[in-house]
Order: C-alpha cells, then structure tokens, then sequence
C-alpha cells in the first residue's frame, strides 16, 4: 500500500468513525473529508467541486423539489384517505399502510412519504386500540422498500445509475432497478405484515393512546394580595423566578384565558394553571407567595378550551428546532406556542424544558391557537400528529396537474429517451413552481442541503478510491475472500458489506464508496458490473438495524417509543429476506 493509499484510507477511516459518532452533521464531515484529500493533493484543486455539478446531484435535488411539489397538490394526501378502510386488524393495518407508504416512495422522497402516511397510521392504530409502535417501524421500513423499485426511489440508485453510466456509457433507466427491487420490496412487505410486526416490542399506551402524561405536573395557582406576582407580566414573573415552569391558562373572574401572552399582567385573585415540576412548582410558590387552589384534573381542563388546542408534533430532519432549546428559538413570543413535554424515544422528558435541546423525533407536547397552529408548525418543520383536512374539489384538480407534469417527465426521460433524466426531473420542478404548486421559497427549502452537499462531496472522495488503486486492492481482497466459491457468493457478499455500512452511515455514502470496490471486483471476475452494482442499489437502502441508518428510521422512533436496540429485532430477519430473495433475482435479471 502506497502511501496515497494509507492517507485515502485514513480520511475515509476518521470520515466513517465521525459519520457513526454523529456529534457532527455528516454533509459537515463529508466536505472535511473533501478538503482533507485536497490538501494532500489527491483529489485536484480544481476538480474538488466537480461532484456538485454532478448528475446524481442535479437529479436528487429535483426529485426533492417534484416530491414536494406532489405533496403540495394534495395527491399524497388522497391517496393517504383510501387507508381509513384498513380495518382494526394490526395485519390488515400494517399491510394496507405499509403498501401504500412502498408505493408512494417509488417515486417520491421516502421521508416525504413517511410525514404524510403517519398521522394516519397512528390515528388508525389509536381507533382500533393498538400501540403505535405496532405500524410505525414497518411504515418507516416500507417507506425505504419502495425506494428499491425506481431509479428516482432513493438516492443510492441514482449514484449506482451515473456510476454504471461512467463504466459502460449508458446508466441504469427508470424503471431497471424494477425487477429486482420489485420483488425484494413485496417480499419484505410480506414479511413484515405477516410475521415480522410481532418481533416489535409493543409500548403500552394510555386509551387515547397519548404519549404524554402530564396531569401530575399541572397545578392551579391563586394569586392572593400581597403577592409580588401582582402587577407583573407572565414573562416578568418568569424572569425573577428561578423555577422552571409554563403559564398554560389564566382564569379571571370566571372568565378563561388560555395561552395567555407573555406581557398579559398578572392580577390578585388570578387563577394561574401552571405546568411545572415538584420542585419548581415549590419555589415560585415561594418566591411569588402563590396559593396551590385546585387539582391536577381541573387544571387538565384549562389547557385546550375556545381557540387554543394541545396538539402532539414530531421535530422532522430539517427543523431549525433541531439542536436548539426553546428559549433559543423563542417558541413563546415569536411563534405563540407554549412547549408543554417533550417525549424522546417514547419517554416522556422532566429535564429543564427550556434548556433542552431539541433533536429530530422528538414528539413535543404543544399548545397554541388553533388558526395559528398549522403555520407555526410548517414554518418549524415539524409533523403534527394528526390527520390535515382535505379541500377535495380544488385539491383533486391540483394532485392531477401534478401527476401529469412529473408523468410527462417520466414519459420523456425513461420511455421515450427523449432526454436525461436529471434534465426531465429539473424541468418538471420548473414547471410546478411556474404553475403555482410550488412557491420560489419551497422550491429551496423542499431540497434537503445536507444530502446535497454531502453528495457532492462525497463523489470526488469515491473518485479517490479508484484513482489511487485502492478501491482494486480492496475487491482483490474480497474476491480472495470467496476463493473458488461460486460467483452468486461474491455479489452476496458485497450486498451484506453494502448493508453494514447503510445500517451505520448515510445510505448515500454507503453506495458512493461502494460502488466502485463493486466495479473492482467485476474486473478482477472478468464479469459484468450490473450485478454488483444492482446489489450495492439493493444493500444501500437496506438499512434496518438502527435508527441511525436513515432518517425515516428516526422519524418514527420518538412516536414509536422505540429504542435503538429494538430496531434490529425486525431489522435482523428482514435483512436476511431481502438478501435471500434479492440475490437469486439479480443473477436471474443480471447475470454475470
């Protein structure tokens, strides 16, 4: 090994242990990593950005923007109705949400398709007395089946796709991941919704099937004369108070204020419902000379009366909520909503509301005005749990233009080969932003920067692999690995490698670096590429061992009430499905 190749293997070395710490974002990392090769002048200064230009990069980023512009035109949401009629049964449940959530994430963002199927998933489960945690894994894993099937499914057929067009001239089409994605993904939903939802740990949940009990730290104040609270506003009150505590309601004169404003002036005889620990309630009684005037049930009532709502919502990838505290974002004055819990891995959280900081999964436990409610929570980037209301006549009009346009798209890039995908996905994000469902605003904010980026960065580091011969060294590894075993056992191993790493870095990643090791061991076999490029695509998004492995995994993890070891126990023997049926069918479709 030369000493190119020692330094390649360093980067990627410190890159991988940064990707599975997590401590720091991985598009952050992947760019370090980008950097650090060009310092050492292995990727050329002035090839070092090449990856952004892309086509992988180009197509990922419209089908971000077209994903968006679908669930803006209602399509998603119709679809989402049909699941009402799945019945109580947790099987029926499992495979009617399942199926759904793998046929929308054919061909839209697997996240996209998550957020939209969930509330409904959960309000099913709920109505028919079962745990969430029963639909919510299999949902986020279907969500990731369904991006086998098409070359716009996830990220990592796209990179596979461009990788085989490098090699060959001519990349995988839409619909050539189909026959074995096709079949891996109905032999996983199989399983899952007949065997596999058993495996789940069940989380006992309350009748109403909330994940927040917070009865015990709701308490009802009186304000007597001669209390320094009168006179002061809600947030003066707070100021001079050492406690921690949320000022849910107020009830003057038999008359109920609830969210009051933070500048409301608090008045003797005031009834203050109050959200606060034991023994923070204890020291604002103290310091403001309060009165305990009524039981935690009467305070319950308080909290969602007239206007204002308490309403659960999820903290999604892309929050400005995420690694931040309330107090930092102003949650209070700037977008008037009060953060009652915070439940994290299906625990409810006691710690210092305010000084918590948030991360993605978090279902927080909100009260706000109910007009106002569904823009804060958009502009916040978080998933409310609870089904939207649909306007049909308009809607249904909107979800067919949308179909069309990214039908057309994929009528001239896949079927009629009239022009690149990437330049058909890009022009069908241009005509929905000229046709209104997509604002210029969405259309940045529906692309997700730290893929983007992480993409970019992460080709000229791949690029890297081949370019210093190690990529060669390590197939010539793994051929010597199989030995004289037949040629099916080389592409299953490559397939389970490519599984190992999507379960701990960015599925993307996993088939930046794989996919040229992939291209290694075909020309050391003598053998064509598309088999073991078709099984980086499969390994890739196979990520069912950790919560880590992709966002959908973490997305349900907080209204699952999952922790991470309960992740591999359906992850574990799904992964062997998919690999017992996934290889066959690659030798079948793509022989070597």
């Amino acid at each position: 090994m030369d000493t190119d190749q020692l330094l390649v293997v360093l980067v990627l070395a410190l890159t991988f242990a940064f990707f599975v710490w997590g401590r720091w974002r991985y598009d952050a990392v992947a760019l370090l990593a980008l950097l650090a090769l060009v310092l050492v002048d292995i990727v050329p200064g002035d090839a070092a950005f090449a990856g952004f230009g892309h086509p992988a990069v180009v197509t990922v980023a419209g089908v971000l923007v077209v994903s968006r512009g679908l669930q803006n035109s209602g399509a998603v949401d119709l679809l989402a109705r049909w699941l009402t009629s799945a019945g109580s049964s947790p099987t029926r449940q499992i495979a009617a949400t399942s199926g759904v959530a793998a046929g929308l994430s054919a061909f839209i963002n697997n996240v996209g398709a998550l957020a939209v199927l969930m509330p409904t998933a959960i309000r099913l489960a709920r109505h028919a007395g079962n745990s969430p945690s029963s639909v919510l894994m299999p949902l986020a894993f279907a969500s990731l089946l369904g991006g086998l099937v098409t070359l716009v499914g996830t990220p990592p057929n796209i990179v596979i796709a461009t990788f085989r067009s490098d090699v060959s001239g001519e990349a995988f089409a839409m619909f050539d991941f189909a026959p074995v994605g096709l079949g891996v993904a109905l032999a996983g939903l199989a399983f899952i919704a007949l065997v596999g939802w058993r495996l789940i740990p069940q989380r006992e949940v309350d009748s109403d099937g909330s994940l927040f009990e917070i009865s015990d730290y709701l308490f009802e104040l009186r304000i007597p004369d001669g209390s320094s609270a009168h006179g002061q506003s809600i947030a003066e009150l707070g100021a001079a108070s050492d406690a921690e505590f949320v000022v849910a309601a107020i009830v003057r004169n038999e008359r109920r204020l609830a969210l009051p404003s933070s500048f409301e002036t608090l008045r003797a005889g005031d009834v203050l419902v109050v959200e606060a620990s034991g023994e923070a309630l204890d020291v604002l009684v103290a310091e403001a000379g309060l009165e305990v005037a009524g039981s935690h049930e009467s305070a319950l009532s308080e909290l969602g009366s007239g206007d204002v709502v308490v309403a659960e919502a999820v903290v999604m990838p892309d929050s400005p909520l995420r690694a931040r505290t309330v107090v930092d974002v102003d949650l209070r004055r700037r977008h008037h909503i009060n953060l009652l819990a915070i439940s994290r891995r299906g625990r409810q959280s006691r710690s210092r509301l305010g000084e918590t900081p948030l991360e993605v999964g978090d279902v927080l436990l909100l009260q706000a005005n109910r007009g106002e409610l569904p823009a804060a929570l958009e502009r916040l980037s978080c998933l409310p749990l609870a089904e939207r209301g649909l306007s049909v006549g308009r809607r249904e009009r909107r979800a067919l233009l949308a179909v069309s346009i990214f039908g057309g798209a994929l009528l001239m890039a896949a079927a009629l080969r009239l022009l690149p995908i990437q330049v058909a996905i890009a022009g069908a994000a241009a005509v929905m932003g000229l046709v209104g469902l997509l604002s210029p605003k969405e259309i940045y904010e529906s692309i997700d920067w730290k893929v983007i980026v992480l993409l970019g960065a992460m080709i000229p580091v791949g690029g890297a692999l081949e370019e210093t011969g190690l990529a060669a060294d390590i197939a010539g590894a793994l051929v010597a690995v199989s030995g004289d075993l037949p040629t099916w056992t080389t592409i299953a191993l490559v397939l389970v490698i490519a599984m190992f790493l999507s379960d701990l870095v960015n599925n993307t990643a996993a088939a930046v670096l794989m996919a040229p090791i992939a291209l290694g061991v075909a020309s050391r076999l003598a053998a064509s590429p598309d088999p073991f490029l078709m099984a980086v695509a499969v390994g890739a998004s196979a990520a069912f061992l950790t919560p880590i492995g992709h966002q959908s995994n973490l997305l349900v993890m907080g209204p699952g009430g999952y922790r991470f070891g309960d992740y591999w126990r359906l992850g574990l023997p799904l992964e062997v499905v998919i690999t017992a049926v996934a290889v066959p069918l690659i030798l079948l479709v793509w022989p070597p």
